[in-house]
């Protein structure tokens, strides 16, 4: 394979050329209710060509027959000849790098059958069930995935890379009268089968925290202290300003370029903020991006400044900066465009215990279930809430809606906790068509005053 590839990009007549191959293993088993919903496995097998004409601009051809490779890099060449941009495209230096590496899984979920992983999923659907007569639908998700990544390029680079995904989930809805109440549980990791085993407990704090907030009444509505827990600070960080630091977002928005102005204060002095693809076994991590630029850690705020942002090599060539390790694919039917891979709040100081005994009225808002930004303006649904009262964490409550302007709650936020945890949740990041992208998440528990709160 190496030699066709080799050949295809000596052959191409663009400026620049650039062909990924991925083979991709994967199986999902989904229970819903009582039900088994899904069962498959299947094999993915196919490749992107991407040529570069620097005056007239890219362009790309997909396949799935790895046989043609020579007639590939000519129909990509072809469609680049028929652009038009309104500059040259650059592109910024990279070093060529020839890397070929493996992983190994304490048990490799290739070798587990369909039928065990099907047991596993089902066991955690009957641990919904069998919580309370109160949970009236489930769902208990089981997936893998293995892939195995060529990426090469006409400057030198050859990379061989293996990427492994395991996830578990756990879903419940609960009922009582016309009360509808749900919640979710989910663990991913780069490592084997034996991560996702013995979780029971995962599947029953979903269904648990669904019975619940059957009882939780509605938050008031108003402005409140709010303490933050790392799961909704990693979703808050990732959404509402990782997305603003993707340099292709700033560089084709003005409003966005004035927004994310180098030295820009961003919060207090002790607010810092990285997006980092190097860090073993965590969602986001790859060794190289999908141009082949290693991953590395890319300080975005340092000391409430910003200091960074997200690049691919045609960003960085743009902007006049360093490429960033940031240009991914979320298979190889697609170019790569900006993308996080591990966005993080960096450690603090204050602990959880200090963070909250000041407060006499405010919020605990943990999980996410979302949410909605439009530039700097933003708004995130917590999975679940407890009132604060005097310093003391109190009854649960629900509905519970943050909403605000980023540059002013990056500013707010007064306390940043020493518990620092990465999310190893399931799903993804959707940007440009190309959903889900595996991506990690981290933060400490933050405290943020003047939080305008959405509720009853």
């Amino acid at each position: 394979m190496r030699d066709r590839i080799q050949e295809a990009l000596k052959h191409s007549k663009a400026d620049y050329t650039e062909i990924r191959i991925e083979e991709k293993e994967t199986t999902r088993v989904v229970f819903r209710g009582k039900e088994l919903e899904v069962a498959n496995a299947n094999i993915d097998k196919g490749g992107i060509v991407r040529c570069l004409i620097r005056d007239k601009g890219w362009g790309v051809a997909t396949f799935n027959n790895l046989d043609d490779l020579l007639n590939k890099a000519d129909q990509a060449y072809q469609c680049a000849q028929v652009g038009s941009v309104p500059e040259p495209i650059e592109l910024a230096s990279v070093e060529p790098v020839e890397n070929i590496t493996t992983v190994e899984m304490k048990r490799d979920f290739r070798d587990i059958s369909l039928a065990e992983k099907k047991a596993l999923a089902e066991r955690y659907n009957q641990v919904l069930l069998g919580h309370s007569d109160k949970i009236i639908d489930t769902q208990a998700a089981y997936a893998d995935s293995f892939t195995h990544l060529i990426l090469a390029n006409s400057e030198g680079t050859y990379i061989e890379q293996e990427k492994p995904s395991v996830v578990i989930g756990a879903f419940a809805i609960a009922r009582d009268g016309n009360n509808v109440q749900q919640a979710h549980e989910s663990l991913s990791s780069t490592q084997g089968f034996e991560y996702v085993l013995d979780k029971d407990e995962l599947a029953r704090k979903a269904a648990q925290k669904a019975v619940e907030l059957l009882d939780a009444e509605p938050v008031k509505a108003g402005q409140y202290p709010v303490v933050v827990d790392q799961t909704l600070a990693g979703v808050f960080i990732h959404e509402a300003f990782g997305h603003l630091s993707e340099a292709d977002f700033v560089y084709e928005n003005p409003k966005a370029r004035e927004m994310m102005t180098m030295g820009r204060r961003f919060g207090k002095g002790l607010l810092n903020v990285y997006d980092d693809g190097s860090i073993p076994n965590l969602r986001g991590t790859t060794l190289y991006d999908d141009e082949g630029t290693p991953a590395r850690r890319n300080w975005l705020i340092r000391d409430g400044e910003l200091v960074g942002r997200l690049h691919s090599r045609q960003t960085a060539a743009k902007m006049g900066e360093k490429a960033s390790g940031n240009a991914r694919a979320v298979n190889y039917r697609f170019a790569p465009i900006v993308r996080m891979t591990n966005t993080a709040i960096d450690n603090g100081t204050t602990s959880f215990e200090n963070m909250v005994k000041d407060i006499e009225l405010g919020i605990y808002a943990c999980d996410a279930y979302g949410g909605e930004t439009l530039l700097e303006n933003f708004s995130f649904s917590s999975g679940y809430a407890y009132m604060i009262r005097n310093g003391k964490i109190a009854e649960m409550v629900k509905d519970v809606i943050l909403a605000g302007n980023l540059f002013t709650t990056l500013e707010n936020i007064d306390a940043i906790g020493n518990d620092f945890k990465w999310l190893n949740t399931g799903g993804g990041c959707g940007k440009g068509n190309q959903y889900p992208l595996p991506v990690g998440m981290g933060a400490p528990h933050i405290r943020i005053q003047n939080v305008v709160i959405g509720g009853e």
